[in-house]
């Protein structure tokens, strides 16, 4: 499904986020792409969603090369992947189910079919009742997850999670890691990228090890 084939990105500053990365994630699969702060992880979401091109090497979604999509199927691209992030990006005007629905609107999905969808992804993340709510009333670990329905609602074949922790206690990273373990169980394939130990060692699956741009490690996680 992914495949990073000898990858390197270096920005105009002269600074190499990835080096030579050469990986693959299968369909289904949940794998932690681990390291600290300036390790490339970010880089990997944001190559993967043709946010910027790699310097160098080849990526691939399914059988697309990520690279060579033109801007007319960017939005195609870009559907196949829900991103979360650690800042949960929510707007704070706006309701839980405006800011889910915010998205379908965005994908053309008729009204009725927005609603349904709304429903199902508040339920899958433990939401239900939450719809009229406001962002402001919430804990971070509920915004967290209402940032996670909304990365679900189009139904993307990957979940790309950025630090989804970074901001939350011990606990609620526990939360978290248990409802991404059950989104893999039901179907999803889930990259999580992060430095929080308590995820990392929660979480199922694959770890990628990235130390300034190298990969370090490439094992199941036991």
């Amino acid at each position: 499904m992914i495949r990073f084939e000898n990858v390197t990105k270096t920005f105009s500053t002269g600074a190499t986020a990835l080096a030579d990365v050469t990986f693959e994630i299968g369909d289904g699969e949940l794998v932690v792409i681990s390291g600290p702060s300036g390790a490339g992880k970010t880089t990997i979401l944001r190559l993967l969603l043709r946010d910027v091109l790699p310097s160098a090497g080849t990526i691939f979604l399914d059988d697309t090369v990520v690279e060579k999509v033109q801007k007319k199927g960017l939005a195609s691209l870009r559907r196949k992947i829900g991103a979360v992030f650690q800042d949960f990006k929510i707007l704070e005007d706006r309701t839980v189910e405006e800011n889910i629905g915010l998205v379908l609107e965005i994908l053309g999905e008729k009204d009725e079919d927005i609603s349904k969808r709304i429903h199902e992804v508040l339920g899958q993340v433990e939401l239900s009742g939450k719809e009229r709510v406001f962002p402001r009333q919430l804990s971070g670990g509920e915004l967290q997850r209402v940032a996670i329905a909304r990365a679900l609602s189009f139904k993307p074949k990957v979940l790309f999670a950025d630090e989804p922790t970074g901001n939350l206690d011990s606990e609620t990273s526990r939360t978290i890691a248990r409802l991404l373990n059950d989104i893999n169980q039901e179907g999803t394939t889930v990259v999580v990228a992060t430095h929080d130990e308590t995820l990392i060692n929660e979480l199922g699956g694959r770890l990628l090890a990235l130390d300034h741009g190298v990969l370090t490690a490439h094992h199941k996680k036991t």
